[in-house]
């Protein structure tokens, strides 16, 4: 039998086989890189747990009010079968026994630690906000860092091109004996100078995009890419606006009164001891010789019995004990609506820091574009005129360090505007992931 040409298997394989799926890169707008953030980050992740976890403490503390319920099983074995009256007993005892304990009142100690529990609940849920805040603003943050690191990279570029040609004119005009030889060491010295920027400014780049990677939980590696532009965002809420949303809605000012409420409750439950502690309860038992607790020779017919009470328990005299405690709760609950005080007034400042430097920034924004137009007319006329020989190489290269010192400006300017204003929006506890006015 003729075996089959191998070359000609390969090319039915090549027609009959489907196209291999080439898979582009993800690329990431701001929002994008937020919204799966927000998503994938264990940070969020850490604190839903613990706002379960609060909520699992509020359910234990609630089951304080309900009724214990529980049994008991015992065996006993004596060394002497007769009592020195010399009445016989059992040798061996089995005793069954179920009960109910109800607390009927604790001193408001019961109430004060369901209430503290109920508010650590809600103060666990502020936190999931916090760290939600937190992890957008710290996303939008190296975002803009991002995009400023590509805007030096398309800076650095443009000025090494620029700085080549130039290099070029020189040794041009060096060759044929117009310009020194000084002029061409003097623009070779700016090349290397522009390429060791450019290569710092793509490092920075690559780390930027690492820093994002890790936030959205991307493998390092990744060829996911981030796209948008440092464009001015207005923002039109005044700084009244940004006040009472901060003073409503800011996780850690949440979070302080929480606290304190909490530490109100503290202060109930240490003055708990001044009142009687009270409790219902009752009990089923029976005992025997035997493992069915069905009684003995020894035991007369009664037995298994049932009891039911009220125990009161008042405690008069501590040495102090629940006064100092009292005054120790009173103390710390002070000290800790003082710090909220406190916080809430830093907030009113950091608001106002935030307006003032988003502002500072949209004005470098204005000042930095005009000053880029007139570098790069400035460069333009210096190049032309060195090149008719009328200007000299120094002229051309501080035109050239001016342009790039101004884009590099400019960049920096939009960059710092986007970052203030996603620090401004974090502060006042506000998630927006695109930063669009509302």
């Amino acid at each position: 039998m003729k075996r089959p040409n191998p070359s000609l298997l390969l090319l039915v394989c090549l027609l009959f086989a489907s196209p291999a799926r080439v898979s582009a890169a993800d690329v990431y707008t701001l929002e994008q890189a937020v919204t799966t953030a927000l998503e994938r980050n264990f940070s969020v992740k850490a604190a839903e747990e613990g706002r379960e976890a609060a909520r699992a403490g509020t359910s234990a503390a609630r089951s304080a009010f309900g009724p214990v319920v529980g049994g008991s099983y015992a065996y006993d074995r004596r060394q002497h079968n007769q009592e020195s009256t010399g009445r016989g007993v059992d040798r061996e005892l089995y005793t069954w026994r179920a009960y109910l304990n109800q607390n009927i009142f604790a001193g408001f100690a019961t109430l004060a630690e369901y209430q503290k529990a109920a508010l650590g609940e809600e103060n666990a849920r502020a936190g999931v906000n916090r760290a939600r805040l937190e992890l957008i603003r710290m996303v939008q943050v190296h975002f803009f860092t991002y995009l400023r690191a590509i805007e030096d990279v398309r800076s650095a570029k443009d000025a090494l091109d620029r700085l080549r040609s130039q290099l070029e004119s020189s040794k041009a005009f060096y060759n044929v004996g117009v310009s020194p030889r000084i002029d061409v060491l003097q623009a070779e010295v700016d090349v290397s100078a522009a390429e060791s920027a450019l290569l710092v400014a793509e490092n920075s780049v690559e780390t930027q995009k690492a820093r994002l990677h890790t936030l959205l939980l991307l493998p390092l590696d990744s060829t996911a890419d981030y796209a948008g532009k440092l464009d001015y965002i207005p923002f039109a809420k005044k700084l009244e606006e940004c006040l009472q949303l901060a003073y409503r809605k800011r996780p850690d000012l949440i979070m302080a009164e929480k606290a304190a409420q909490m530490a109100d409750k503290d202060v109930v439950r240490a003055q708990s001891g001044y009142y009687p502690q009270i409790n219902a309860y009752g009990a089923w038992g029976s005992r025997g010789n035997s493992a069915d607790v069905s009684g003995s020779p020894n035991i007369s017919n009664r037995f298994s019995e049932w009891t039911v009470g009220v125990n009161a328990e008042w405690r008069l005299f501590e040495w102090g004990k629940t006064t100092f405690e009292s005054r120790q709760a009173r103390h710390e609950s002070a000290k800790v609506r003082a710090e909220a005080e406190n916080l809430k007034q830093e907030v009113g400042f950091l608001i106002k820091e935030r307006i003032l430097s988003m502002t500072e920034a949209a004005k470098r924004v204005r000042v930095a574009q005009v000053a880029v137009e007139q570098a790069r007319e400035a460069y333009r006329m210096a190049a032309a005129r060195y090149r008719q020989q009328v200007g000299t190489m120094t002229d051309v290269l501080d035109s050239q360090a001016k342009l790039s010192s101004a884009e590099a400006s400019l960049a920096g300017a939009r960059a710092d505007y986007s970052i203030a204003l996603a620090n401004l929006y974090s502060d006042m506890g506000e998630e927006n992931p695109s930063l669009k006015n509302r």
